[in-house]
Order: C-alpha cells, then structure tokens, then sequence
C-alpha cells in the first residue's frame, strides 16, 4: 500500500528506496527530526498498543542490537523483527518509527553517530523532500514505513 499520491511524493520515495539500509535509517532520523514539532501522534488505541509493545522490546536490547533490529526492518530480512514488524497495522508502523525517532532523542535508542554525515548522494533528495508539504512529507513517510517489513509471498 502506498500513501505517496501525488509525483512529488512518488519521486522522493522512488529515491529513497536506492538508498542503503544505514542511509535510510538516517534519513528517517533526520526526517524525524524536521517533522516532530509538527507532528500530533493519535493513533488509533489498537494501533498504539501494538506500537508501543513491539518498540519496547526494540527498547530492551543492547545498542547492537537495537539496530540490527531497525536495519532488519528495513531490509526486509526474514527475522523476528520484520515478520512481527510485517503484521502491524500502517497507523502502528507509523507509531513505531515516531517511538523509535523519540527513543533516538530521548537516548533510549542507538542513535546516529553526533559527527554522521549523510552521502553527497542525497543531496537532491533532501531538496526533494524540503520543497514537500507537510502532509506530502507525512505521506512519504507512510508509504516508506509501510513498505518495510518482511516481505509476505503471495
């Protein structure tokens, strides 16, 4: 399922998918960070129950494995992480990333190293994101958090 209904959205997304594991997760963090004082999370209570459940226990790992964790998500990586992770709702997944970005913050979570320097290689992208909406920017991270996961053979 995809959020990103207009070609500016698609194109940033497009993007993002060639982008590394690593380069994604800090991507999503620095995304976090630009769209977080707008943000007003209300998920639905289902949707943040099994958000919150499934980002404590990301929570109560060490830091290695705290992002093992993440970059299996995002890689698709048939493990526990992203079977579980492939099960949640959109609205959950969604939850997830904001927790996980809060944890970031808060230092609960591994965070991206302070002197990380994202590739030159994502320059444009930036740009591309900069110049979205505030609901374009929250639609391109929809469609990206749905996309993760294991995927389900059909």
């Amino acid at each position: 399922m995809t959020y990103a209904t207009d070609q500016d959205t698609t194109q940033a997304l497009e993007a993002f998918r060639r982008y590394d594991v690593d380069t994604q997760l800090a991507l999503l963090w620095f995304g976090y960070l630009d769209i977080k004082d707008n943000l007003t999370p209300d998920p639905a209570h289902s949707a943040d129950v099994a958000a919150r459940a499934y980002y404590d226990r990301i929570q109560e790992l060490s830091p290695e494995q705290q992002l093992q964790a993440q970059q299996d998500i995002l890689s698709g990586a048939t493990s526990e992480w992203g079977r579980t992770y492939s099960a949640l709702s959109s609205s959950a997944r969604l939850e997830v990333w904001l927790l996980l970005g809060q944890g970031m913050e808060d230092g609960s979570i591994i965070q991206v190293p302070s002197d990380y320097q994202l590739p030159s290689e994502t320059d444009s992208f930036t740009e591309m994101i900069k110049k979205l909406t505030f609901e374009q920017r929250i639609n391109f991270m929809r469609s990206a958090v749905m996309e993760m996961g294991t995927p389900t053979e059909d």
